[in-house]
């Protein structure tokens, strides 16, 4: 058992080539719906922007937009497990079009960031928080700041909505981010690797004594409910109808969590971080429609 838990440990923890998850191409297809916001944000003129994590004394570098048109409007984007800020290109382009200065980081052990270990949002919630600290140097007091996030990077905007942040942190969008770190391990053990229930939790804890020692936590400790029962600022919940990775069950509970101003949409037939490019329209106008309550 303290070897299968230590094997699943480097399976969920250690960066890497993972069998389970889809390396998308970077080349863009006219077939796909979002042509052209992808090929907008590979041709758009970015900033590269670096900062020191918020522990570990990580390198960690993003890349940053600038609006169209002088705003104090700004998007903090964050990708999903094994992806990277260029992934999230398609929502650059949205929250620009929007008007936003977008700034897109590469998690920690993630695209060119330095980590050794997948965190799962649970310490890159200090570095979201360090992120939005340096856009409010850049653009001053009047700063607005959107936090948005899909998949790994949904669980850790919940992750982050749940701690001490700056006032000018006005709103946060969430799609298809997982309850807890727990939950998505055991759901994933049973999905994957058709492991019985009555061994997940031996293994899940094994694991989560050998990240606690290599990785610095707990794994029960990653929860976004426990984060956004702390959350009092306004978030939209979205997650696709046919998620099978991030059971579309969770979005009720995270959605029943927070405190703050809040809206559900589940997107008919979208399956895992998928509902944008189901319905490119109607997400835009969900997204503008609810933050043009909030960030002016």
């Amino acid at each position: 058992m303290l070897i299968a838990g230590s094997y699943f440990f480097t399976v969920a923890m250690v960066p890497g080539h993972k069998d389970f998850i889809h390396q998308s191409s970077s080349r863009i297809s006219r077939n796909d719906p979002l042509y052209h916001q992808k090929t907008w944000f590979e041709h758009a003129k970015k900033q590269h922007w670096t900062m020191e994590s918020a522990q570990g004394h990580y390198h960690l570098v993003a890349d940053y937009i600038p609006a169209a048109h002088e705003t104090t409007k700004n998007v903090i984007i964050l990708h999903g497990f094994m992806g990277r800020k260029e992934d999230m290109g398609a929502y650059a382009a949205m929250f620009h079009q929007l008007g936003y200065n977008v700034l897109l980081p590469d998690a920690r052990a993630h695209g060119q960031s330095q980590g050794k270990y997948i965190g799962y949002g649970w310490p890159e919630r200090y570095d979201v928080r360090k992120w939005a600290n340096k856009l409010i140097t850049k653009d001053g007091s009047r700063s607005q700041i959107v936090i948005f996030g899909t998949s790994m990077g949904g669980a850790t905007t919940m992750m982050t909505s749940g701690i001490k942040l700056p006032h000018q942190v006005k709103a946060f969008v969430e799609d298809c981010g997982y309850t807890s770190l727990n939950a998505e391990l055991n759901h994933e053990a049973g999905k994957l690797y058709h492991i019985p229930t009555v061994l997940r939790y031996p293994l899940i804890a094994i694991l989560s004594g050998v990240n606690r020692i290599q990785n610095g936590f707990f794994t029960g400790e990653a929860d976004s409910l426990a984060m956004l029962h702390n959350n009092t600022r306004p978030m939209l919940f979205i997650h696709g109808s046919e998620d099978t990775f991030v059971p579309t069950k969770m979005v009720y509970k995270n959605y029943a969590a927070t405190r703050g101003p809040k809206k559900l949409w589940v997107v008919p037939g979208a399956k895992h971080a998928a509902s944008y490019a189901h319905c490119p329209q109607a997400y835009t106008h969900h997204v503008q429609d609810f933050l043009a309550k909030y960030v002016k």
